[in-house]
């Protein structure tokens, strides 16, 4: 009888107190959430699924917030600053139309550029090069992923943006100048420099984890290949079929950097709120805009059509990352169906 009450009050013989009080837990409702019935694995079981549930609710809270506070700018502009290219605080006029498309430009850049040099990287540290090189080359690698940005973007100013200027942007005007993308006067600031800065960041972003996916592959895979009498490409095209969807992950880690990076692209896209087809013209993206214009921003319109970049910002993030996991899903449906 001294040992139940004991249990009752939530004490072990030891004078311990138990983490949570387990007796609380009706036993039907430990059953319905355990099939065992056992009330430890009912208490994580709602452990993790309150973690999940404070996930959900801190991503509508964030909406809410950047939604309150835009109420302003959303009431005056509506669904026109969605589509206007104007920019002027001093007139009150504000349109978010070429900070959406510095964004998006630029990011693209980025992940054209970088998407084949990290696969490539990845490629030669899994599938051809020795413990002895793949090593130190992997440290260096994710070693760049640890550099601030504003050390990026202070290489950018004084390295990158001259060397683009005096060397590569006038040979692209040279024999691509009859295409739009390369006009215009070359000042070494611009898209194009932005988007080359954002490539550099995100390619060991996507290079690390493709470089894990590529190694979580079986090795029975390879050697399956090879004795079919597949060659070392082949076999390493069988490789890349099964990590397929880790890599399209990969690249989804890359695009958000890429959209969600503010020094360094401030420091070399030029800032100026215009809409050019050359990537040689400046222009700025919405995190740049921000981080240049919030202490300014005086007035509540102002400061109001800033927040409500923000939520776009966050929209167009949330969109992209969905239209990818949906390509994902569609990669890995095509691996699945092949397999079987």
């Amino acid at each position: 009888m001294k040992e139940r009450s004991k249990k009752v009050k939530g004490k072990s013989e030891e004078g311990k107190f138990f983490p949570f009080p387990f007796f609380l837990l009706p036993s039907a409702f430990s059953r319905r959430l355990s099939p065992t019935g056992n009330k430890g694995d009912a208490i994580f079981h709602l452990a993790i699924s309150a973690t999940s549930v404070i996930v959900v609710l801190i991503v509508i809270a964030m909406i809410m917030a950047l939604a309150s506070h835009a109420t302003v700018s959303i009431r005056q502009f509506g669904f026109s600053f969605l589509t206007s290219r104007e920019w002027d605080p001093i007139k009150g006029h504000f349109g978010s139309l070429a900070f959406i498309y510095g964004t998006i430009v630029s990011s693209l850049i980025a992940l054209f550029i970088s998407v084949p040099l990290s696969l490539g990287i990845a490629i030669f540290l899994v599938e051809q090069a020795p413990p002895v090189i793949s090593r130190p080359i992997t440290f260096l690698v994710e070693l760049l992923a640890a550099i601030p940005s504003v050390v990026y973007g202070l290489w950018g100013i004084f390295v990158l943006a001259p060397f683009l200027r005096l060397h590569v942007e006038p040979l692209l005007a040279r024999w691509f100048g009859w295409l739009p993308l390369f006009q215009g006067p070359i000042t070494g600031i611009g898209l194009l420099t932005g988007g080359i800065i954002l490539a550099i960041m995100v390619t060991p972003i996507i290079s690390a984890v493709g470089r894990d996916v590529l190694a979580a592959v079986p090795r029975t895979q390879r050697e399956a290949a090879l004795a079919l009498g597949a060659t070392k490409w082949e076999s390493t095209r069988v490789v890349l079929v099964n990590g397929a969807p880790g890599i399209a992950g990969a690249v989804i880690l890359g695009l958000g950097r890429a959209l969600g990076e503010t020094m360094a692209v401030t420091m070399v896209i030029g800032n100026r709120p215009q809409i050019s087809a050359s990537l040689f013209q400046p222009s700025y993206t919405l995190a740049s805009v921000i981080a240049n214009e919030f202490t300014e921003a005086t007035a509540d319109i102002y400061l109001s059509s800033l927040v409500e970049l923000g939520l776009i910002l966050f929209l167009v993030t949330f969109v992209v990352n969905a239209v990818a996991r949906l390509l994902v899903w569609r990669v890995t449906r095509g691996t699945l169906g092949a397999a079987a």
